[in-house]
C-alpha cells in the first residue's frame, strides 16, 4: 500500500461503499477496526526499535529532550497516517484478505 495515496485527514465516507465487499457495515468495521490495530502495533514495534538505539542507562532527562535525531524520528511517524485511514484505503482497493469464521452446524 502506497501510503502517499492516503489522506492525513478525515473524509466524509459513503457506508453503503464500505459495506459492499463483506454485506454488512458491522462485519466491515470489524476489519477495518482489526487491520488497523495490526498497522498501529507494526508502526510502534518499528518505532521503538529505532528509538532503542539512543537509549542509553547514563542519560538524564534533558539529554534525552535534546536529542535532534530521536526528535526527527518521533516527528516523522506523527505525520505518518493514521492507522485507521490505511486501513480504510486498503479496504476500498481490494489490498486485504480478510475471511468470515464459520460456525459448524451440529447435526
Amino acid at each position: 500500500m502506497d501510503k502517499k495515496k492516503v489522506p492525513n485527514n478525515t473524509v466524509t465516507r459513503d457506508i453503503k461503499e464500505l459495506a459492499e465487499p463483506t454485506g454488512n457495515i458491522y462485519e466491515s468495521v470489524v476489519v477495518l477496526y482489526k487491520r488497523a490495530n495490526q498497522i498501529a502495533l507494526s508502526e510502534k514495534k518499528e518505532l521503538n526499535k529505532k528509538l532503542e538505539d539512543f537509549r542509553n542507562e547514563r542519560d538524564t532527562m534533558e539529554e534525552v529532550f535534546e536529542n535532534r535525531e530521536q526528535i526527527e524520528i518521533s516527528k516523522y511517524y506523527e505525520r505518518q497516517p493514521k492507522p485507521g485511514l490505511v486501513a480504510i484505503e486498503e479496504f476500498k482497493e481490494g489490498d486485504l484478505y480478510y475471511r468470515m469464521a464459520q460456525n459448524e452446524k451440529e447435526d
